[in-house]
């Protein structure tokens, strides 16, 4: 696993022991960077479910502005600071009930939503970010799932845009403002 590209361009990132948290793949991520790559620099971003960090690591490396960093799990919360550290970068990183520490940290202009699979929380992460608002306009929520998961339509000014697979992956893109 590593920084694909930017100011850490090439940095190794530490990766979890055991199964517990489920890092996305260098492929996946670089197609999701793709797909976001002009929505990066200068931007707020908010890293959900962080397990390693490595896509709000990404985005920093891109120019981000700022990103913050959720995870329960304080092994997660360890990595993140490790490999933040590794790569030289900042981040605002905390440890707690990702969906529920969503009220009190302002507006994103990125959002990525990477929850353990199965456990239902892209669908309530979705729901908790349209009900408190926290998406700017012209903002963009990258989710991703198992493939078959199915999420949700969201009501404006929020929508759901393409989705995106790779092998068992879905990666599904949402907006807020004009839909695509």
């Amino acid at each position: 696993m590593r920084v694909i590209t930017g100011s850490a361009r090439g940095r190794r990132l530490k990766e979890p022991v055991g199964r517990d948290i489920r890092p996305t793949t260098d492929k996946v991520k670089e197609s999701l960077f793709n797909i976001v790559q002009f929505d990066i620099e200068g931007r707020r971003v908010l890293d959900m479910f962080a397990g390693t960090g490595q896509l709000g690591i990404e985005a920093l490396s891109r120019g981000a502005r700022e990103a913050v960093f959720l995870d329960e799990d304080s092994r997660a919360v360890r990595l993140v600071r490790e490999n933040l550290a590794a790569c030289g970068l900042e981040g605002r990183v905390l440890q707690g009930d990702a969906i529920g520490l969503l009220r009190a940290l302002g507006t994103f202009d990125v959002i990525f939503i990477d929850p353990p699979y199965d456990a239902g929380l892209a669908v309530r992460a979705l729901e908790e970010i349209k009900k408190i608002d926290i998406l700017s306009d012209g903002g963009i929520i990258v989710c991703e799932t198992r493939q078959e998961t199915e999420l949700p339509m969201l009501d404006k000014p929020y929508f759901k845009g393409r989705e995106y697979r790779y092998g068992k992956v879905k990666l599904t893109v949402y907006g807020k403002g004009c839909s695509q």
